[in-house]
């Protein structure tokens, strides 16, 4: 009790900046200054009431949201007469959630992790159950729901060694919170494992929701679409998910080694944020590039296409010949490569994958990836 009590006091005490930050990730990204009360749990007093039970799903930002959609799609089928709660905490969580699901489902912030905004949040939306994706756990948000008696379970849940190490220091406050979940839904055994060692419990493993994927037949269509745009006849490779300090590299690496036959390289960053910045460094090499959102055919001398929309991953990867899953050339864990082999089309990931380490050790034994060392070598393979 002492070490929440202690974390509620941090809370109160950045609460006056936490309107500063959001306008100031604003600036670029527009969508955190919109809705800024629902933070703080606060609610339109005569907006619209959801109608019949009301089930929470909790995905906090882009890849997560896209895990969930299969989970969403599920729970729209069985239980039709109820209302899908869906929240984030970024703003590419919450336009994702929009692009996949329309008005399917209603959506809004997850308070902050303060008392009074949590209880504000439960009263409002009275959910009957809620699941979160992955290891997005905040003490006061599950104690909360556990005085309510309200099923709080952690979904498609993964902890690596690193993450259980920081639970581990602060044990006194985060083995309560996972102790007080109704109940965990693990990728791995080792993920399992290491959420019990947490101070989970009654942890089952259920596999990784990601590889629950459909492709829609519109998403097929879209892709198709692409491909005629960015010229059928000519090969294409796309760098997916790319994140700050892999486009330099592979830039670098594509003028000192050019593809032969006008090959098409599309760079899809993953936070929009990002695409003016990735737009800057192909100006500054001199490199032709057409942007998605100009919605145009490929010149054939144009060598480059910069995705920076929102929401068409999936139909850029049908486009392809080839794809290069991001945030795996730097240490950030790697994004999910099932996408691309869902589709047949072949993957090539970093070294960096601790993300996704069970999924790809299992796709480059299978041969539906190759994992490549850096830039240079990522380029020598496609």
């Amino acid at each position: 009790m002492l070490m929440r009590a202690l974390y509620c006091a941090m809370w109160w005490i950045v609460i006056p900046f936490l309107p500063l930050r959001l306008w100031w990730r604003g600036r670029r990204e527009p969508g955190y200054r919109a809705h800024v009360a629902e933070r703080f749990g606060r609610y339109p007093a005569k907006g619209p009431r959801p109608r019949g039970e009301v089930l929470w799903v909790h995905a906090v930002s882009l890849g997560e949201t896209r895990a969930a959609t299969p989970l969403i799609e599920r729970l729209r089928r069985d239980y039709p007469e109820a209302t899908i709660l869906l929240t984030h905490m970024t703003a590419t969580g919450r336009e994702s959630g929009h692009a996949l699901h329309g008005d399917g489902v209603v959506q809004a912030w997850l308070p902050y992790d303060l008392p009074f905004a949590v209880d504000a949040f439960l009263d409002h939306f009275k959910p009957r159950a809620g699941m979160l994706m992955e290891t997005e756990v905040w003490p006061n948000m599950v104690a909360a729901c556990a005085k309510r008696q309200l099923p709080l379970l952690l979904v498609n849940a993964r902890l690596s060694e690193r993450s259980l190490r920081g639970y581990q220091r602060w044990s006194s406050l985060t083995q309560p919170m996972f102790a007080a979940l109704g109940g965990v839904a693990a990728q791995t055994a080792a993920d399992a494992a290491r959420l019990t060692a947490a101070g989970a419990r009654d942890v089952e493993v259920t596999g990784n929701l990601k590889f629950d994927i459909v492709v829609p037949d519109d998403t097929l269509a879209l892709g198709r679409e692409l491909r005629t745009r960015f010229g059928a006849a000519r090969s294409v490779w796309l760098a997916a998910s790319t994140r700050d300090g892999e486009e330099v590299p592979i830039l670098d690496a594509l003028l000192r080694n050019p593809l032969p036959d006008a090959a098409l390289t599309v760079i899809l960053p993953r936070h929009p944020q990002r695409f003016q910045g990735v737009a800057d460094l192909l100006t500054a090499r001199g490199i032709p590039f057409v942007r998605r959102s100009d919605n145009r055919d490929v010149p054939a001398d144009v060598r480059v296409v910069l995705g920076d929309t929102l929401g068409e991953q999936l139909a850029y990867c049908a486009a392809a010949d080839i794809v290069f899953m991001g945030g795996s050339l730097v240490p950030l864990g790697g994004h999910n490569l099932i996408e691309p082999i869902a589709l047949g089309v072949p993957t090539l990931i970093g070294p960096h994958t601790f993300n996704f380490a069970d999924a790809t050790m299992r796709a480059v034994e299978a041969g539906a990836a190759l994992r490549v060392a850096d830039a240079d070598a990522l380029v020598e393979q496609v």
